[in-house]
């Protein structure tokens, strides 16, 4: 089993909605660092696995493990700390439209005791994700890549280990949307995070370092991409050479 801050393990989960069936007997294991992606089609169960990692939905059966804590075995409290230390970024960005931009980036840690300056943290966050001269303004007067920068900001205010990322790039073009998946890698990179993208974009899926297909609420395929462009990159040197 995979172990350490950020690490994920999954194992024979399976989460069903009244008749559909969601997720099946999924098992999969991340380690602490990676960028996996989840591709597939609408419907395969994408979002639903980032929400039972996340803990915003409980599996029906299976064992879901994040950093070293089964989620099953948590308290209602315990499962609610632990959302508080995974970020989360929407398709929707879902800002808060009377909320300035730095006020939104708080927006997480401002009911709560924390051991960090927020404002100060909040204020290094968006100069990360360059928008240091956008506090005061509000999410309208933003473009959608700079709303999504905003989203990203706020997802890491609490210095996660693992961040969740759904159809990032969805409500994107494609310029803006591949400069927020080089955001997210640099960032990943920058704070040690690990990285799970659902994602129908195979260009963002490629980006990263694994690729999860899912077909049907399992897993169809599982693709380590760098091990793959390897032995591409061998087989034209040698197609070369003959």
């Amino acid at each position: 089993m995979v172990t350490g801050q950020g690490a994920i393990a999954l194992q024979g989960v399976g989460k069903r909605f009244e008749s559909i069936t969601a997720l099946a007997d999924v098992s999969l294991a991340i380690p602490a660092g990676a960028s996996v992606a989840l591709s597939g089609p609408s419907g395969s169960g994408k979002s639903t696995l980032l929400h039972v990692i996340g803990a915003l939905e409980r599996p029906d059966e299976g064992a879901v493990t994040v950093s070293g804590r089964e989620l099953g075995s948590l308290s209602r409290g315990e499962l609610a700390a632990h959302r508080r230390h995974v970020g989360f970024v929407f398709q929707r960005f879902n800002l808060l439209p009377a909320l300035t931009v730095l006020d939104n980036v708080l927006a997480p840690v401002l009911p709560y005791r924390v051991a960090f300056d927020k404002e100060a943290r909040a204020r290094e966050l968006l100069a990360a994700v360059g928008l240091a001269d956008r506090e005061t303004s509000l999410p309208a007067r933003l473009s959608g890549g700079q709303q999504q920068r905003v989203a990203i900001a706020r997802a890491l205010i609490n210095r996660p280990a693992v961040l969740l990322a759904d159809e990032p790039t969805g409500n994107l073009d494609s310029r803006t949307g591949a400069g927020i998946v080089d955001l997210l890698l640099a960032l990943r990179a920058e704070y040690a995070m690990t990285i799970v993208v659902a994602t129908h974009d195979h260009q963002v899926a490629a980006r990263c370092e694994r690729v999860v297909r899912l077909l049907d609420g399992r897993i169809a395929d599982d693709t380590d991409v760098r091990a793959a462009a390897d032995v591409g990159a061998t087989q034209r040197r040698l197609g070369r050479a003959g």
